[in-house]
This record gives structure tokens, C-alpha cells and sequence, in this order.
């Protein structure tokens, strides 16, 4: 007597109940599975992204939205700020390393960021064809960035301003591809670098004809000679560059407690804590994380509820047909084990299929990161965690089973066959 076979007979013939059973279960833990990844890759990317970065230095505003916009580069710039005052701090002696950035163009969505070869450094950033940037409009491209655009070594582009790839068209000074990134699961992965006075220099011709005016203006006024004008006018042109924010690392935990208080308080740039900024943001997701976890949670009860109700209502159609089960011989575990399987049958399909819409969910999901925010999330991953949720699913189909299969165990042959 093959029970196993029985047991998924048993489910077949039943299409509605068992088709409501199985839709529960497998919402309830394709909702489950999919926060579970969600919430692991973005805290991942999150927390590797600020490895290193003590504090971020950018025109006031938003704390949160410089730290998005700084380390993440998915978010717009709160402003500039002085680069005299920005090499001031990053001189000061509680300061370890400043990476400067100055970013304001892309180029198809891609935003091109002005830094020196630091940055690449700071996250291990290796070349996998090609060489580094030494001369203005010279890029390096990050890994998908190269291969999102197909782009190659050798290849040139125009950038547009903004962050939107619609921005107005820079034509005055073409970029040219010098080297490749390799893939390093990191920030670098989706940006375009350059040198800061690449980006400087895409915007010079926008300012000089004020320039021009400018140093009219002063000729007029003054009756110095003219080398002494041009160092003036040189002098103050520097004075006048601008950065977009920079990344700082401490040189003792002592900066903590004095440098952000100072900057707020006595320059006009602001400070930003990365750890702070990016907790704040994660308890701001964590309230409505866990409203749709307790909502899959409360879905998985009500599928252990239809199993046991399905499973319930189908012993009362079959007693007569368990009796005679008794009677050619089969015992009584066999009739338990018969009903529980069903129960394992059922919560193990509502698995496969829930951790299977799951994914589906995820690439959906990063189709629409990529597009708006060039991250990529991995549907390939297997959690620890959903280990933990099959034990779950498998307790739930026994434990919804077990009722039902106690009855069975329990038949009383003569009386239900007498009924019968």
C-alpha cells in the first residue's frame, strides 16, 4: 500500500481547497523571503558603502540627503561649498584623510564625479583594462557603468548637465574612456571619474564672460601693474573654485566630539555623521518593514488554518474509506502518517512556489533600482534565514495536519464501516 501516492491523490481531487491552501502559504512566505533579502543586500551595500568614511563635509542642508547624495550618489547635492575653506579643515590636525568630489553632470543617467585617485583607492578599486586618468577629461568608468552604456577604452562622450541625462548637452569639451574599473560590488561599480578640474573646466566657458567683466572692472579701478593684476586676478580665480562635499577619516575618536560641532557652528559648510544618517534612515523603513512582515506572518496562520480546515472536511468524506484501509491491513500510523504527509506535501509546495515568486519579486525589483538608482540586487541569493522559514512552513503543514491525522489514528473501524 503505497501511502505517499494516496496522500497526493488525496490533494488532487480537492483543486479549490488545496489551490487556497497553497496561494496563502505562498504569498506569506514570498513576502517574507523577499524583505528578508531586500533588508539584508541594502544594509550590505549600505554599511560597505561607509566603510572607512567617518564624516562628509557639504553645504548645509539635509544631513541625510549629503550622506545619499555624497556616499551614495543617489540623491542631488545639498549645494557647494569654498575649496579654500575645505582644504582649512581637511589641514587640521585631527584629520587623517580628505577625499575631495566635485560632481554636477552625467552622462546617460551616470553621474561623472570629479576626485583625485583616492577614492578609487579608498574602496580597493582595481583596473581591469587600461589606466588611470592624469590629464583633464580623461575618465575612468566603473565596471557596470562600462558595460551598461557599452562603452570601451578609447571611446569619447559629451556630459550633460545635471543629474538628468536630458540636462543640457556640454559640447565645448568631449570626455575620453582611458580605463575600466573591475567589478567591485561598491559605489564605484556605477560612477564615472575624472579629475575635479575636469569638472571645473566643463564649466569654465559659463563663467567667463563675468570673469571677463570682472577683471574690467578692476583694471579701471586699479593702478597696479599688470603682472601684479594678473597674479591678483589668478589668486582670486582660485579663491572663487567650489567642491561638492568631501569625505573625511578621523585621526582620533577626539574629532567625534569637537569637528562636527565646530563646523556647523563656525563655517558655512555642515558635517554629517554616515553611521547616524544611515541608522535613521533604516528605522525609517523598519516601521513599515515590520507592519508587511506581520501581515505575511498573519497570512502563513490563516494558510495553516484552510490546510487544517481542508484537511478536516476531506476525513470526514473519506472515514468510510479509511475504515476499509483498517480492514485490508493498514494500521494505524499508516492512516496518520497518510494525513500528515498531505500536510507536508502542501506546506513544502507553498515553499518552492513562495520562495520562487520571491525572486521574481527581486528581479523585478532591482529593474527598477537600476533604473533609477543603478543598484543591482542579486536574486541568486539563499539565506540562512529562509532555511529557518522552510522549518517554519514544514511546522505549519504538521501541525495543521495533526488534528486530523490524531482522528484518523483513532478510527473506529466497526462504527464508521456500520454507518457506512
Amino acid at each position: 500500500m503505497n501511502i505517499q501516492r494516496l496522500s497526493w491523490k488525496n490533494i488532487i481531487e480537492r483543486p479549490m481547497s488545496t489551490f487556497m491552501s497553497l496561494l496563502l502559504l505562498t504569498l506569506g512566505v514570498s513576502i517574507i523571503s523577499l524583505l528578508l533579502i531586500l533588508n539584508t543586500q541594502l544594509d550590505q551595500t549600505f554599511k560597505k558603502n561607509i566603510t572607512g568614511i567617518d564624516m562628509v563635509v557639504g553645504a548645509k542642508g539635509s544631513p541625510l540627503q549629503l550622506i545619499l547624495a555624497s556616499v551614495y550618489h543617489i540623491d542631488n547635492p545639498t549645494g557647494n561649498i569654498p575649496l579654500k575653506e575645505a582644504k582649512e579643515l581637511a589641514a587640521h590636525p585631527l584629520i587623517e584623510k580628505a577625499i575631495m568630489m566635485a560632481y554636477g553632470d552625467n552622462y546617460a543617467g551616470y553621474r561623472i564625479l570629479g576626485t583625485d585617485l583616492s577614492y578609487i583607492d579608498h574602496y580597493e578599486g582595481e583596473l581591469m583594462m587600461g589606466k588611470m586618468y592624469t590629464k583633464k577629461f580623461e575618465v575612468v568608468l566603473g565596471a557596470k557603468t562600462a558595460q551598461n552604456l557599452s562603452l570601451k577604452v578609447g571611446d569619447e562622450f559629451f556630459g550633460n548637465h545635471g543629474s538628468s541625462e536630458n540636462g543640457e548637452q556640454h559640447t565645448e569639451n568631449s570626455y575620453r574612456v582611458v580605463g575600466i574599473l573591475k567589478v567591485s560590488e561598491t559605489v564605484l561599480d556605477n560612477l564615472i571619474f575624472t579629475q575635479i578640474e575636469s569638472v571645473w573646466g566643463i564649466h569654465e566657458h559659463e563663467e567667463e564672460d563675468s570673469r571677463d567683466e570682472k577683471a574690467k572692472d578692476e583694471q579701471a579701478h586699479e593702478h597696479e601693474k599688470g603682472e601684479e593684476h594678473e597674479q591678483d586676478g589668478d589668486h582670486e580665480h582660485e579663491e572663487s573654485k567650489e567642491i561638492t562635499s568631501m569625505l573625511l577619516k578621523w585621526r582620533s575618536p577626539m574629532a567625534m566630539i569637537s569637528l562636527p560641532r565646530m563646523i556647523n557652528e563656525e563655517t558655512s559648510m555642515q558635517a554629517a555623521l554616515p553611521a547616524i544618517e544611515v541608522n535613521r534612515l533604516f528605522q525609517l523603513f523598519a516601521v513599515g518593514i515590520s507592519t508587511i512582515r506581520l501581515i505575511a506572518i498573519a497570512i502563513m496562520v490563516i494558510s495553516a488554518i484552510s490546510v487544517f480546515v481542508s484537511l478536516y472536511n476531506s476525513l470526514k468524506d473519506r472515514k468510510y474509506e479509511m475504515a476499509l484501509m483498517r480492514s485490508m491491513g493498514a494500521s494505524r500510523g499508516q492512516l496518520l502518517w497518510m494525513v500528515l504527509f498531505e500536510g507536508i506535501i502542501l506546506s513544502v509546495l507553498g515553499y518552492v512556489l513562495g520562495i520562487g515568486l520571491s525572486r521574481l519579486g527581486i528581479i523585478m525589483l532591482s529593474q527598477v533600482f537600476v533604473e533609477d538608482y543603478h543598484y543591482e540586487l542579486s536574486a541568486s541569493t539563499f539565506l540562512l534565514e529562509e532555511g529557518w522559514l522552510f522549518v517554519i512552513s514544514l511546522g505549519i503543514g504538521i501541525l495543521a495536519a495533526l488534528i486530523p491525522g490524531i482522528q484518523a489514528f483513532n478510527i473506529n473501524i466497526s462504527e464508521t464501516l456500520a454507518d457506512g
